[in-house]
């Protein structure tokens, strides 16, 4: 039996927020540095910022993979994912209007991703199974044991209801605020705050149990 706790398990891949922030920045911001990226797109030399959505992309990054990590389990999966979602926000840059966030518009591709991800993925691996993931090259103790939390926080989200896991793993892993998650799911804060409690209380007690039988 692992010696680990279930806060351990969700501590792991929980995003820090910035000054209470998901990006460390504010939504104004945001939409400015948008707004610069549609005119570098658009080749206006005199107002082009081609930094501007480099700038996006450092901000959001760690959300994003974490997210991806979060659902997937698998640092590569998670990588590849993160790479395909800063990429689709690059092609389409010119579709974000600036009527909600750019955190939720972001998120949204990435939902998109991982769900075209999901159902791509003919195998997935059962809880149990998850101890016996290996890396070709041997881990440190420390490292092999968080591979091993990321397997089984992303299996055990798999179980509880698909609201509740995006809501969840929106805020607490990706780093986004109530009404960012909101946007991002077309609910009401008061909604999501529901959805992430009980996410949640299901994610600790499942992870207690699966601890308790490993």
């Amino acid at each position: 039996m692992l010696m680990l706790t279930t806060l351990s398990l969700v501590l792991a891949l929980v995003s820090p927020r910035p000054n209470g922030k998901a990006a460390g920045s504010s939504t104004t911001d945001d939409i400015e540095l948008a707004r610069r990226a549609v005119r570098d797109l658009g080749k206006h030399s005199e107002a082009s910022d081609p930094d501007a959505f480099t700038e996006l992309y450092h901000r959001y990054l760690p959300g994003i993979y974490r997210y991806h990590l979060a659902r997937t389990g698998h640092i590569q999966e998670a990588e590849d994912l993160t790479a395909q979602t800063f990429l689709t926000a690059l092609e389409s840059i010119t579709s974000f209007r600036g009527q909600g966030s750019f955190s939720s518009w972001l998120f949204g591709i990435a939902s998109h991703k991982l769900a075209d991800h999901f159902r791509h993925s003919q195998v997935e691996l059962p809880l149990e199974e998850a101890e016996h993931l290996h890396s070709l090259i041997p881990l440190p103790e420390e490292a092999a044991l968080q591979h091993l939390e990321l397997a089984r926080v992303a299996q055990v989200l798999r179980l509880i209801t698909p609201e509740r896991a995006e809501a969840l793993v929106l805020c607490l892993f990706g780093g986004l605020s109530l009404a960012e998650a909101a946007q991002s799911v077309g609910k009401s804060e008061s909604a999501v705050k529901m959805l992430v409690h009980r996410g949640l209380c299901d994610l600790q007690e499942r992870l207690a149990v699966h601890l308790e039988v490993a």
